[in-house]
């Protein structure tokens, strides 16, 4: 992983040599302590400068702390969003906290140092066998991802997201899940099952397509909850946020050629914008690189729809063949490539006069495209003929032909290879971008992920079931036929780590990251929603030179918060969680008030949500009261498998997600 394992390499490469790093870090933070403590002693500054200028002039609201170490300056500011600016930053905030690092000689930034950070309250944790924990000693027992020692905030990790199979989506902790402890850190409930999902550049909401309830799921990743459910239309398949992310695109995967199109969403309102009708078919939708056109494919039309994004007009229909499979826009040659499947050519579209001035002639059979990053080479996959054509935008043709066997039906990029997986193989393939384009043939790399090929699945995402992860020379690549996500880090045979998925069958991946990003020279930011009331420590890890110093913050209560605890809890009150298949199981749950822990007895509109794995049985029904906050309510558990079981309350507002749910194992009794 290079220079940056301690930092860039973020959570899963923070927990690949847990015992490496603690006893680099405790030497540090010994060696640290000890100098404070010389320099205190003899009265130099030399160790360490410490200024804090929350009262120095700083506008109101913000907090800044600064220190000098190692010859290194580090300024952490925390500042509260727009909507709260100039005002004290509170519990339940949105604010930017940000790293300003400078060489102490010159003044001028440093680059690329990408520093660990972990936010946590002021509390002094008390060990059973030596005196209080402090907070650089905590930063040690967070990089071995322990269950349970974990920080409020890591600015070191993401999430792993699932879209399952069946209604939900899978928040897995990749820090704990590398050392097969645990993994699974939330499950998020969908109405129905996700198609396709699509999530803001600063990771703060993901938007999720339910073709069967006709809706987009808007999930909030800072709490993985679903916060509104969205109307997009008929059967919302394929999901897009345009570049500035004014407006989100839903494709509408109809057979009338009335009603067939895309569905205009603003997120910030959540309110459809327009209803654009474009053609038959499954679409697949793109953008201009100034943002000024949406394009959208209609496969059984065979024409690339074009579409004013400031005035949300159809203006053209381009035919490009009888079946558009993909869109792919290139922003180094302005142009859009639509692969067509039965003709085989690619045809190229000038996005700023929407002129055809190109058709590549490849093979029929193609499919999906990707561009990589640089805008230079287009991977285009040809799953009846079990090639790979690699198009160069500089000239509009094909630079190379590759022989990838099993069917390649999926393809994704990272910043130096392409990554194609295949319907009848579980070996991935991987095609060196640095290598293209100087003459020689084209190497073919693979490692397996999982036993199990995709097509054995009952179903194929249309969502990516590879991304790259993070800022990490590494992808997550999805096993479906293994209910498998893998972690594999690029120049390695094999994938380095898997997290199980419990009982969900994976279709597709995404991550939710959590680290810090360089959005200015030397400067390292992210925005963070403030936990909880109180004092918090900031732990900043430095790597060359090495250096640990925990900042501090301070949060007040929120009225708002504070005034509007929980309403409820459950209890679920069962002593096996396995029972027995085709017969009726009666369940049995206390409700309590979480403030007070009394039972709520005055509940009329209690109903529960089950349903067998992957999505089958779907069920809600009402729960009957039965005394002392107990309630109960008649499961029919008709066939074997895993059951899900969610309570709610309208009345409380508390919906499906909000409070614990169950898992129940039915079987068959033997001899049944």
């Amino acid at each position: 992983m290079g220079s940056n394992t301690l930092t860039r390499g973020t959570g899963i490469g923070l927990a690949l040599a847990p015992g490496l790093l603690i006893i680099g870090l405790a030497a540090a933070a010994t060696q640290q302590d000890s100098a404070e403590a010389s320099a205190a002693t003899a009265g130099s500054g030399q160790a360490e400068a410490v200024l804090d200028l929350r009262s120095g002039g700083a506008p109101a609201g913000r907090q800044t702390h600064r220190i000098t170490r190692e010859g290194v300056n580090v300024e952490f500011t925390i500042t509260p969003l727009a909507d709260q600016a100039g005002k004290a930053l509170r519990e339940g905030d949105f604010a930017e906290i940000a790293f300003s690092v400078t060489s102490a000689e010159s003044g001028e930034p440093l680059r690329g140092t990408y520093p660990g950070v972990w936010v946590d309250l002021a509390k002094v944790w008390k060990a059973t066998d030596r005196g209080p924990i402090t907070c650089k000693e905590r930063v040690g027992m967070y990089l071995q991802g322990l269950v349970g020692i974990r920080p409020m905030i890591d600015l070191t990790s993401y999430y792993v997201l699932s879209l399952n199979r069946d209604a939900s989506i899978s928040v897995i902790d990749p820090v704990v899940g590398i050392t097969g402890i645990t993994s699974l850190y939330a499950n998020i409930p969908l109405k129905r099952p996700g198609a396709d999902w699509v999530k803001t550049r600063a990771e703060s909401w993901m938007y999720v397509s339910m073709p069967r309830a006709g809706e987009v799921a808007a999930v909030s990743l800072d709490t993985f909850k679903v916060v509104a459910n969205i109307a997009a239309g008929d059967t919302p398949t394929r999901i897009a946020l345009q570049p500035d992310e004014k407006y989100l695109w839903v494709g509408n995967d109809t057979k009338s050629g009335t009603t067939g199109g895309v569905t205009v969403i603003d997120p910030r309102t959540r309110e459809v914008v327009a209803t654009i009708p474009t053609g038959v078919g499954h679409h697949e939708i793109a953008f201009s690189d100034d943002g000024r056109y949406a394009f959208v494919s209609n496969r059984d039309s065979g024409t690339v729809s074009v579409i004013e994004i400031d005035t949300l007009e159809k203006i053209r229909d381009i035919k490009t063949g009888p079946t558009p499979i993909s869109l792919t826009p290139s922003g180094l040659s302005k142009s859009l490539y639509v692969a067509d499947g039965i003709s085989g050519v690619v045809t190229v579209i000038d996005t700023a006069t929407l002129e055809t001035v190109g058709r590549i002639e490849a093979k029929p059979g193609i499919g999906p495209m990707r561009v990589s990053e640089d805008g230079r080479w287009g991977v285009l996959v040809n799953s009846l003929l079990d090639e790979v054509y690699v198009i160069d935008a500089a000239t509009n043709e094909i630079a190379h032909t590759v022989t990838v066997a099993g069917k390649p039906y999926q393809v994704n990029v990272s910043a130096a290879f392409a990554y194609i997986r295949a319907l009848d193989s579980p070996t991935v393939s991987m095609i060196n971008l640095t290598e293209l384009g100087k003459g020689g043939k084209v190497i073919v790399n693979t490692f397996g992920a999982g036993q199990a090929a995709p097509g054995k699945a009952k179903d194929i995402s249309i969502a990516d079931g590879i991304t790259p992860a993070a800022d990490e020379a590494a992808v997550l690549v999805v096993s479906p036929g293994d209910a498998t996500v893998y972690f594999y880090m690029e120049g390695m045979n094999a994938p380095m780590g898997a997290f199980r998925n419990y009982g969900h069958a994976p279709r597709a991946v995404a991550i939710a990251n959590r680290a810090l990003k360089e959005s200015a020279p030397g400067v390292y930011s992210t925005t963070v929603r403030v936990p909880a009331a109180g004092t918090f420590d900031v732990a900043f890890l430095n790597e060359a030179p090495q250096f640990l110093h925990c900042f501090a913050f301070e949060a007040d209560p929120n009225p708002l918060i504070t005034a509007a605890p929980k309403p409820l809890a459950v209890d679920y009150l069962l002593e096996e969680r396995q029972v027995s298949a085709g017969k009726t199981t009666t369940l049995r749950f206390r409700l309590t008030n979480p403030a007070t822990g009394l039972p709520r007895t005055d509940l009329e509109d209690v109903r529960v949500l089950y349903y067998r794995l992957p999505h089958f049985g779907r069920r809600e029904l009402p729960a009957r009261h039965a005394g002392e906050g107990i309630y109960e309510v008649a499961l029919e558990l008709k066939a074997a498998g895993a059951y899900y079981v969610y309570v709610g309350a309208p009345s409380e507002d508390v919906d499906y997600q909000d409070l614990n749910f169950l898992t129940l194992m039915a079987v068959r009794d033997k001899g049944s």
